[in-house]
């Protein structure tokens, strides 16, 4: 468990029952200096908070506790780029699970009565010619779809070559498909990135549709004015590096 404490920011995931976010931490930070910082991004008090640190080789995770809290550096135990820290609440009338909703009874406008209406969005939209309503809609969905086939030559994408996803330049990988994705709202092209490290959304494929292939949470679908493409090599854990990620 114990470690040398360094003051290079380390990028990791933070999750709990109500929410997930990459941030950056610091090994110099307390642990309770942990847990403020963490109270808004989860929403659970730092007194009522049970840390885990998962890693992909213990899939229990380990806590992160100490007598003295307010001492304890978390540089003590080991955290690796990108790992989980699990937050958890003590208090069981709050509870760790989000009820669904999907049980609960709602109200459907029929499609018909909402196009009806006179002071609404859709009507706002069919009075001043907005969206589909636009005359000239088709011709600017097709110059939308030009300008990013453009932007994918002019900054040089292709499959196979090394890339960032800004402003992040810790999140590198290398560009794995370059193309139409249907089952993905939007027009135009997407590119498919293989990343280094496990902070992407899919292996590859979208909603069953496989696309290229890599372990899943390594693949992402991104615009082309998302990425850049250039000499990135592959970050080791003892690269140092100028991202400007912000803390928790």
């Amino acid at each position: 468990m114990a470690a040398p404490a360094t003051t290079k920011d380390i990028p990791i995931l933070v999750t709990s029952p109500a929410a997930s976010s990459e941030r950056r931490v610091n090994p110099s930070w307390t642990i309770s200096q942990l847990k403020a910082k963490l109270e808004s991004i989860t929403g659970i008090a730092p007194s009522l908070q049970t840390l885990t640190l998962r890693l992909p080789d213990h899939l229990d995770g380990t806590a992160i506790s100490a007598k003295d809290e307010d001492r304890t550096e978390i540089g003590a135990w080991s955290f690796p780029a990108y790992a989980e820290l699990h937050v958890t609440s003590t208090d069981p009338a709050l509870g760790n699970v989000i009820p669904s909703l999907s049980s609960v009874p709602k109200y459907e406008m029929p499609v018909e009565t909402y196009s009806s209406l006179p002071d609404t969005v859709l009507a706002y939209k069919r009075t001043h010619q907005i969206g589909r309503f636009d005359p000239h809609a088709p011709e600017l969905k097709e110059r939308k779809v030009a300008d990013l086939w453009e932007e994918i030559e002019a900054g040089k994408i292709a499959i196979g070559a090394r890339c960032i996803l800004p402003p992040s330049t810790t999140r590198r990988g290398t560009v794995a498909y370059i193309g139409l994705v249907p089952e993905i709202p939007g027009l135009g092209p997407w590119v498919g990135v293989r990343l280094d490290e496990p902070a992407g959304r899919n292996d590859g494929t979208a909603r069953g549709k496989r696309y290229f292939h890599c372990e899943p949470q390594y693949g992402v679908f991104v615009r082309p004015e998302r990425i850049q493409v250039g000499d990135w090599k592959e970050l080791g854990l003892d690269d140092d590096d100028d991202d400007e990620l912000d803390e928790i």
